[in-house]
């Protein structure tokens, strides 16, 4: 048997880095297949659709996976398995970036269960395989006949010295000031992600034009290949059942009084959950709907959902009034609190509105570093942040499950916003813990308010502080009405056609998240919500420096003390000793933790403890391995022997000098015992000090009133040294 021809398709940007999607030869099976590749990278993205959908499903149950194999790598896994597991965090992150940017466009009433699968089988160590994940999976649909109305891509974009790079590599990435991941169709923005140090709202729409341009020539190529493999005409499917009747008289019955209630603005959550219920319940009442009847009480469901919608989003186009009675601009009450718990290393409460974060940070050491092992790169994490998301914070009767792909996302978020504000030489390993209590909108975001609150709680010198506010759209393309909403409610976000969360300091953007659920945003748009969002995150870092304005002076009592120093690289194995002996007992002395890296020319050490005061003696004991004596330093030392002719006196750890019988006092001393004990505790002065043979001679009497001697006179001048000078001639 032979190979198939493939069918190829290339992208070429001009930046020497062409992208090809080859189709037909692996996964034929699957209803669309392809393998994208850039150099040594390659992704395989299959995606498979059932061909009818339950009948009692009235949503898109689209499952995305992103996996990356050891194999591509050339890597086995860790553990004792030895094989591929659960999607790590960064898996689901990528699998989450795909998912937002294809969910939008499938049609609003095909419902089959749809598997897009993408995966990672080779891998070339510079090239970052995220940017590519969403080209993939698109290219998969744009060869099935599964009903899409893309294609999209996905692309990073990053600036470096000032200019935008498409899809940069690793290396290039560590030295950039914006990272974004953009996904769009031919016309529209659909998501944006990513983290920044602290740019201007321009600069980030200017890097959203430049990614759209690339993302447009991805397309296309798209399209072309669903040409050549003759996939344009999409399958028929079971469309929604519906009942034009019903939907006309539940709209005459109950659009006014969900009009009402949307325009009354006082109502909680709940209560506003409850009224928009109430009304439904009526209308089955005094219309006599048979509720036995799963098919009507189905339509029942979603017109009601479908003209509360239209009611809300009315309610705010045309009267300018939220669900809550606020105006398009404004920002929901805000309260927070500092050092709400007694014993952690620092913590906040910070509610807005329905939306409630106790967050907690605790300090570690270098012991309690995150480990990172992922397929494209290792590495160890000092900053971590976890956000947790119990179903009590939005009134579920139902149990926690753990962390889900969604906690991982805005986590993940959180996590972006703050990492560039922890100080650069921070020495402590910080986890970050965001409990959301309540929540109506903006989780997330609360999570960073409450963070930067809690790390300054600490005592954490962060750099500055950062908030964070979630914005909404409401649009009306026949009528060219919108109106961008300055944090928003849980509501507003399932009605409304934008999520866009932004985060910063006073100074600029660190983060944000964007998700499109319309076709069609002008730059007009977003840029009034970048310049509301503007607005709206400077009013709540307002109010959140009422609560604490800067970081405490210094950690609380409990938290635990790190310090680090630096010593010469040959002095490391001095501090260690042979079989970790000196180290050991420098940590059972002292009662610190003591951890040694080498770096370049240089040692550093780590000494953590639970008080200042075990730190600094253990770096007293650390100086007084690696410190070279100094001729006339005054040392506190403790007699360790005595002899006929004086005493020995450890001054260092390990370090001895001869204390002479003509050195204890100014008076003469007969017997050494008459005045000194083994184990006293005298200060001593170093009077010499034999770099060679590392001797030492010391002086009690020299720190006696009247005790020191007098240099002695250099020779030079007499008849000796005529007579060397002669034999010399």
């Amino acid at each position: 048997m032979n190979k198939p021809n493939p069918i190829t398709k290339t992208i070429y940007l001009g930046d020497g880095k062409p992208i090809s999607i080859e189709t037909g030869v692996l996964a034929k099976q699957a209803d669309g297949s392809v393998v994208v590749k850039q150099g040594k990278t390659m992704l395989l993205a299959t995606v498979v659709a059932a061909k009818e959908s339950n009948p009692d499903v009235d949503f898109m149950p689209l499952s995305v996976d992103y996996r990356e194999n050891f194999a591509a790598m050339g890597k086995f896994p860790g553990g004792f398995r030895k094989r591929e597991g659960r999607p790590g965090d960064h898996e689901i992150l990528v699998s989450r970036l795909i998912d937002r940017a294809l969910r939008p466009l499938f049609p609003s009433d095909y419902h089959a269960e749809t598997f897009v699968n993408v995966q990672l089988i080779s891998a070339e160590k510079n090239v970052m395989p995220d940017a590519l994940a969403g080209l993939a999976a698109s290219a998969a649909l744009a060869v099935s006949n599964i009903p899409f109305n893309g294609p999209i891509s996905e692309v990073r974009v990053a600036r470096i010295e000032d200019e935008f790079i498409i899809n940069p590599t690793y290396s290039e990435l560590q030295n950039a000031d914006i990272d974004l991941i953009i996904a769009a169709t031919i016309d529209n923005i659909l998501m944006v992600e990513g983290e920044m140090d602290e740019v201007s709202e321009v600069e980030m729409l200017d890097a959203m034009k430049v990614g759209h341009v690339a993302i447009k020539a991805h397309c296309q190529a798209q399209l072309e290949l669903a040409e050549m493999v003759g996939s344009t005409q999409k399958r028929d499917y079971l469309k929604e059942p519906a009942d034009a009747d019903l939907q006309e008289l539940m709209t005459q019955k109950i659009y006014d009084k969900a009009y009402a209630i949307a325009k009354e603005g006082t109502k909680s959550k709940t209560e506003r959950s409850q009224a928009f219920a109430d009304i439904k319940d009526e209308f089955v009442s005094t219309e006599n709907i048979d509720t036995t009847d799963d098919d009507i009480m189905s339509l029942v469901e979603k017109y009601h959902h479908d003209i509360v919608k239209d009611a809300v989003r009315n309610c705010v186009l045309d009267d300018g009034i939220r669900l809550d009675g606020r105006e398009t601009n404004q920002i929901r009450p805000i309260w927070s609190e500092i050092d709400y718990l007694p014993n952690v290393h620092g913590s906040a409460v910070f509610t807005r509105g329905e939306t409630q974060s106790l967050t907690t940070v605790t300090l570690g050491s270098k012991y309690d570093e995150q480990i990172v092992d992922t397929v494209m790169y290792d590495h160890r994490e000092k900053f971590m942040l976890h956000y947790n998301f119990p179903p009590y914070s939005t009134g579920d009767a139902r149990p926690y499950r753990g962390t889900g792909r969604r906690e991982i996302g805005h986590g993940n978020l959180a996590f972006r916003a703050l990492k560039g504000i922890i100080p650069d030489k921070n020495a402590y390993t910080i986890r970050v813990v965001s409990d959301i209590l309540e929540s109506n909108g903006s989780s997330s975001m609360a999570t960073v308010c409450a963070g930067t609150l809690a790390l300054m709680d600490c005592g954490i010198k962060i750099k500055k502080p950062v908030s964070g506010i979630a914005m909404g759209l409401i649009t009306d393309s026949k009528a060219n009405k919108w109106a961008v909403l300055s944090d928003i409610l849980g509501d507003e976000d399932h009605l409304g056609d934008m999520d866009f969360k932004v985060t910063g300091t006073k100074d600029g953007i660190t983060a944000c998240q964007m998700d499109i659920k319309v076709d069609g945003l002008s730059y007009e748009i977003l840029e009034q919500a970048l310049n509301q969002a503007k607005e709206g995150r400077l009013h709540i870092l307002g109010e959140m420096l009422k609560t604490i304005e800067q970081p405490r002076e210094d950690l609380k009592e409990h938290a635990p003390r790190i310090e680090t120093m630096t010593i010469a690289k040959d002095m490391i194995g001095a501090v260690i000793g042979g079989g970790g002996k000196v180290i050991q007992e420098l940590q059972a002395l002292s009662g610190a933790t003591i951890n040694i890296e080498e770096s370049g020319d240089t040692g550093i050490i780590t000494i953590t403890a639970s008080n200042a005061s075990k730190v600094a003696n253990a770096k007293e004991r650390i100086h007084a391995i690696v410190d070279i004596p100094e001729e006339g330093t005054i040392y506190k030392g403790q007699v360790v022997s005595i002899v006929e002719f004086g005493a020995f006196v450890e001054v260092m750890p390990g370090k001895e000098g001869l204390l002479h019988i003509s050195e204890i006092d100014i008076k003469r001393v007969e017997k050494v015992e008459d005045e000194l004990s083994i184990g006293d505790i005298i200060d001593v002065k170093l009077i010499k000090y034999d770099r060679m043979s590392g001797k030492m001679k010391l002086s009690k009497r020299a720190l006696l009133p009247g005790g020191e001697r007098p240099p002695r006179k250099k020779e030079g001048g007499g008849r000796r040294d005529v007579r060397k000078y002669r034999r010399r001639d």
